[in-house]
């Protein structure tokens, strides 16, 4: 039986990203690439990003600000987590 391999085209997205935000990705690459080997791009670590938050059923009913982004997106994971347990 052969399989045939689909690949989803990738469409290209221009981010207007801050210096801060710039260094964060290229740090954030780089660490996995010493780490690990694997070299990690800008656009691969916002891929994951959107997927993640795909993952996590996330909409953007009632988001007006980055801060209530943030609190939904800590919410949920709030409300997914369980909690830590002690080791004794």
């Amino acid at each position: 039986m052969q399989r045939t391999l689909v690949q989803e085209k990738s469409q290209r997205v221009v981010a207007f990203l801050n210096r801060e935000e710039v260094d964060f990705l290229d740090k954030f690459g780089k660490d996995a690439l010493f780490s690990s080997g694997i070299k990690l791009s800008r656009a691969k670590l916002i891929a994951w990003m959107v997927d993640f938050l795909k993952k996590l059923n996330i909409n953007g009913e009632n988001i007006v600000s980055q801060e209530e982004l943030e609190k939904k997106i800590k919410d949920i994971i709030k409300n997914t987590t369980p909690p830590a347990t002690e080791r004794t």
